[in-house]
């Protein structure tokens, strides 16, 4: 339990206590009961936590370096629309985390909440989707950050960087959640002044403020235009190139998994989650939005030098857009800048990778899917083998030795990228299900603790975009000539393996699919957040510092 604001009465017998109170008897004389055990995690991230734990889960490299890569396929004018178009997709996603999380704030909460409104078997699918895809990032991130390091030199051997990029993420998520919490916050708050001042940046050198004083403004958008053909010649290749810039989109821009992934330990959730959740949708549309605008300002998408960085796989933020920049404009030293702090987002991404895969498989085990080893945690709550197993599987990074062994890694990673989608089309769909038992049940959304917008209109909207993308991200292959089976089953991979799963475990356990009438809305659990709200006491920040930092980002 929370060890921030008060000590629950009777903790002890949580497990007891949500086995006898959540089961319920259907219509139908079904019996169906929620199985959990003890969550032994503590409430220790402040508001502020979650706040940049939000944003800096979701700025990675892509916002300043893969983006590029959309620019030469898609021109500026695609590119920021298809980052603008996705963006509302994020927002009916989050609209619908923000009530259910914000009712029953729980661990890996909508992994559970999957397998608890809609099908067991449900939840076991997005639990391990989610896991795999987390859990396979981190070594990605890992050889990023050796990758921007060479930028520099190549003095450092690539395995010493990376092994002390791997104790680095064991030190911050073994010893306790609040030195993430803490670390993330500065991490992340390093990635929003990056995206600020690039955008910053961005204004002032269009206007003239440059050393070759090129007044260059919306130059490109005109010469070679906004729009660039692919693959095809005229509005089908115009049209084939923002296809392409949205599924980069779809595959960059994220927010609700993150926030909600932090809700089991965040302090007083009933309040400072629908916060999280409304800051960082404004603040990562903010972000990707003027983002997608900027690079396609700064660089023509035709820029030779562009297409160069991309084409020879140029280390580090070589072939981001901005340093391409910033180079024709004949500026120095913030290129070395935006490459440190370039380095500084990758490694915080690796870091809530390793966050979000522990409390994913931490979840699991909660509700029985995994084994119960996995729901030990250490006397300061963190969950220590969830920690141990992503971080062996981090050490894949080490295959970055070897050059082949790295083109490997990148297929590993590319074979679980469409798990994103995949979550959000979860996500969405389990709020339909979760306002069909609602309504059925006669559960007044009004009186819930926050309640979601334009519903179910968001949830349909988000079910059929991320759904509709899942499948279309690797749709180069079914074009004439391209076929490629590696490129195939990279691309669709989780698309099959999560229906495996969900069958499997569907057919050896049984389970069923729930009616509205037999999901089970109120356990033990919701009693004791109820309570925990209700005698929560703030605790001051330790220094002037921090209180300040509460207030701001709060």
């Amino acid at each position: 339990m929370a060890s921030t604001g008060f000590d629950l009465p009777k903790a002890d017998n949580r497990h007891d206590k949500i086995q006898e109170e959540s089961k319920i008897e259907s219509q139908d004389a079904v019996s169906i009961s929620v199985q959990s055990t003890n969550d032994s995690t503590h409430r220790q991230l402040r508001p502020r936590h979650v706040q940049l734990i939000g944003i800096g889960g979701t700025i990675g490299t892509a916002l300043y370096v893969q983006i590029g890569k959309g620019l030469i396929n898609g021109g500026p004018g695609s590119l920021f629309l298809a980052f603008t178009i996705w963006c509302t997709f994020i927002l009916a996603v989050t609209n619908c985390m923000a009530e259910m999380v914000t009712y029953l704030p729980i661990s890996s909460p909508f992994i559970r909440f999957a397998g608890r409104y809609v099908d067991e078997a449900f939840g076991v699918a997005a639990g391990y989707n989610f896991f795999i895809f987390e859990a396979a990032l981190v070594p990605f991130e890992i050889v990023a950050c050796n990758v921007i390091i060479h930028y520099w030199s190549d003095a450092v051997p690539a395995g010493g960087i990376i092994a002390i990029v791997i104790v680095s993420y064991g030190v911050i998520n073994v010893f306790a959640v609040k030195l993430y919490g803490e670390s993330e916050f500065w991490l992340a708050l390093g990635k929003v002044l990056l995206i600020i001042g690039l955008i910053i940046f961005t204004f002032i050198t269009m206007v003239g403020g440059n050393p070759i004083h090129d007044r260059f403004g919306f130059r490109y958008w005109s010469s070679p235009g906004a729009f660039a053909e692919l693959y095809k010649t005229g509005d089908l290749g115009r049209f084939l190139g923002f296809l392409q810039c949205l599924i980069q989109a779809s595959f960059t821009i994220a927010g609700p998994d993150y926030v909600s992934m932090a809700a089991g330990e965040a302090e007083n959730p009933r309040k400072a989650m629908p916060r999280a959740f409304n800051g960082v949708f404004y603040r990562l549309t903010a972000f990707f939005v003027l983002g997608s605008l900027a690079v396609g300002i700064l660089v023509p998408y035709d820029d030779q030098e562009l297409k160069d960085a991309f084409t020879n796989g140029l280390p580090g933020a070589a072939a981001s857009p901005y340093v391409v920049a910033m180079r024709r404009l004949k500026i120095k030293i913030l290129p070395d800048i935006v490459n440190s702090m370039v380095l500084a987002a990758a490694f915080s991404a690796g870091n809530s990778y390793v966050y979000c895969a522990s409390r994913s498989l931490f979840g699991l085990a909660l509700e029985g899917k995994a084994p119960r080893i996995f729901t030990r945690c250490t006397k300061h709550g963190v969950p220590i083998y969830c920690v141990a197993v992503v971080l062996a599987i981090s050490l894949l990074s080490f295959l970055q030795v070897s050059n082949n062994a790295a083109v490997v890694l990148s297929w590993f990673v590319s074979l679980v990228t469409a798990s994103q989608l995949i979550n959000f089309s979860v996500m969405a769909y389990t709020f339909i299900a979760w306002k069909r038992a609602c309504d059925a049940q006669g559960l007044d959304r009004k009186s819930l603790p926050h309640t979601s917008f334009w519903q179910p209109f968001c949830a349909y909207y988000a079910l059929t975009g991320t759904f509709i993308m899942t499948f279309v991200g690797g749709y180069t292959v079914f074009m004439p000539g391209q076929w490629d089976i590696p490129t195939f089953l990279f691309s669709y991979m989780m698309v099959f393996l999560f229906p495996v799963i969900f069958i499997s475990w569907k057919l050896l356990n049984k389970t069923k699919w729930l009616k509205p009438e037999e999901v089970v809305l109120r356990t033990s659990e919701v009693d004791e957040i109820d309570e925990y709200t209700k005698n929560y006491v703030e605790q001051p920040p330790s220094t002037r510092w921090h209180a300040w930092l509460d207030r701001l980002f709060g």
